[in-house]
């Protein structure tokens, strides 16, 4: 069992070495692009740099940006707009997936509408958002709503379309009524889709979180990219893009584990 258990250890620390290769690589060239010249430090400051950016725009010590100590008076106010975003569209998604994935005038009615609206870009949807929410967090929320929505629709549908009608009938013979039979059958069966549709709308969150925070709001990680961008502080963009990786890779990590208190999926564990 010991023998087992270190076999298992060393193939996770393994696959873990795996997974830095590709960063370790871009960070040798980036190191060497800086250090000889070739790219100048207003188009991509040296990882040294960068660090000491990252480190005074968390603790404030050295104030060699205007942002320095601000990170997490902003980055709170992100990652609460994302929240309510992601909670929005989850609801919307879950439900309305789990209706069309398992009625089939349902699927009719509203597969078609969704599927043409999911078509649309992300930044197609910004001038409406302006006209109609004005600049700020209502535009923030309906832009992040409404990208989110989209992923975590089409996974919940084609999980709960996948549930095998064997395990419904089975569910009833053992005298489970529309509701019970949904709890212990449908939903759990159909969870591993709609966790991936999860995730893939936490990622997405993350992503118009930008595009919802250059709409005139004055505090958010992307209202100082966008600021940091006009003033010519390419380390400070680069340091919200390190902040966003970091706490979308965090949130992420998170949203598997408070799923799998409910409805354990393996397969979908993070990485």
């Amino acid at each position: 069992m010991d023998k087992k258990h270190a076999r298992n250890t060393l193939t996770t620390l393994t696959s873990g070495l795996w997974g830095l290769l590709i960063p370790g690589i871009l960070l040798l060239l980036w190191y060497l692009a800086t250090s000889r010249g070739a790219v100048p430090e207003y188009v991509l400051p040296s990882p040294q740099k960068l660090w000491n950016v990252i480190i005074d725009f968390i603790l404030g010590n050295s104030k060699v940006t205007p942002y320095s100590g601000k990170l997490f008076d902003n980055l709170w106010i992100s990652c609460f707009r994302v929240l309510k975003g992601f909670l929005t569209a989850a609801l919307l998604g879950v439900i309305l997936g789990f209706l069309t994935g398992r009625v089939r005038l349902l699927q009719k009615v509203f597969d078609p509408f969704v599927h043409a609206l999911r078509t649309v870009p992300g930044i197609g949807w910004l001038p409406i958002a302006i006209v109609w929410f004005s600049v700020g967090e209502k535009s923030t929320h309906f832009l992040i709503s409404l990208a989110t929505f989209f992923p975590i629709y089409m996974n919940t549908a084609q999980g709960a379309k996948e549930v095998p009608d064997s395990y419904l009938r089975a569910g009833q013979m053992m005298g489970a009524g529309s509701f019970s039979l949904f709890w212990t059958v449908t939903l759990p069966s159909a969870f591993p889709s709609v966790l991936v549709g999860l995730r893939l709308g936490l990622g997405i969150s993350w992503a118009y979180l930008v595009l919802g925070e250059v709409t005139g709001v004055t505090k958010g990680i992307g209202a100082i990219m966008t600021d940091a961008r006009m003033l010519g502080h390419v380390d400070i963009v680069l340091a919200c893009m390190a902040v966003i990786a970091v706490t979308g890779k965090v949130s992420d990590f998170l949203l598997v584990k408070i799923c799998n208190l409910f409805y354990p999926v393996k397969k979908c564990n993070a990485k």
